[in-house]
């Protein structure tokens, strides 16, 4: 939808939340056991990290989730976010125990505090936290920005599933075609996402 990709480039909020002009940068799940063996890792990670940068620079809220859950323990090697990214001291860290960020979690009222109505989100797994946190988001009246490059997913062909660059690629185009009264969603490369300021 044309005018929705404007208003996003503008940094326009459309959210259906009311008094919540803010915008986070939402950083999904980059936790050690989770982006094992994921398609492109480092590249991704990276991306994350310059989001990261940007949000910062910016001064727009970084929010962090952390997953656990049977196969990931709290407090084991592989719970721990990855080495190269690092949650600020003042920087919300939300934790999780289903694929939807905001589903039994703080994740609602940290939003709500920091006065955020539009998310930018980045991290993994494609086809499962980020695809379930992005609907979550939406039907709760968020706008949702995927960044394009700055998520991943593991192979999962012997179950079925397309390659892991297909699944990004399909997730990233319905994404950029998603569309609700009131809300924008949409996907962005990182080099294009502006906060504002100096991002």
């Amino acid at each position: 939808m044309g005018g929705s990709r404007s208003q996003r480039e503008q940094g326009e909020t459309m959210t259906t939340l009311e008094n919540r002009p803010n915008t986070a940068l939402l950083v999904v799940d980059v936790q050690n056991g989770v982006l094992e063996g994921t398609h492109e890792r480092d590249a991704i990670v990276a991306n994350v990290g310059r989001l990261v940068e940007k949000a910062r620079r910016s001064q727009v809220p970084v929010v962090w989730v952390q997953h656990s859950d049977e196969q990931l323990g709290r407090e084991s090697d592989e719970w721990r976010i990855v080495p190269e990214l690092s949650p600020g001291a003042a920087e919300p860290l939300v934790e999780k125990n289903y694929a939807d960020s905001f589903e039994h979690t703080t994740l609602e009222t940290v939003l709500s505090g920091l006065g955020v109505g539009r998310l930018v989100v980045a991290g993994a797994q494609t086809d499962e936290c980020i695809r379930s946190t992005l609907h979550g988001a939406f039907v709760r009246g968020y706008d949702a920005t995927l960044v394009s490059d700055a998520h991943t997913t593991e192979d999962q062909t012997a179950w079925g599933a397309p390659p892991p660059d297909q699944v990004i690629a399909h997730t990233n185009l319905y994404w950029t075609y998603h569309t609700a009264p009131g809300r924008t969603a949409g996907t962005v490369e990182t080099k294009d996402v502006h906060f504002g300021g100096t991002s």
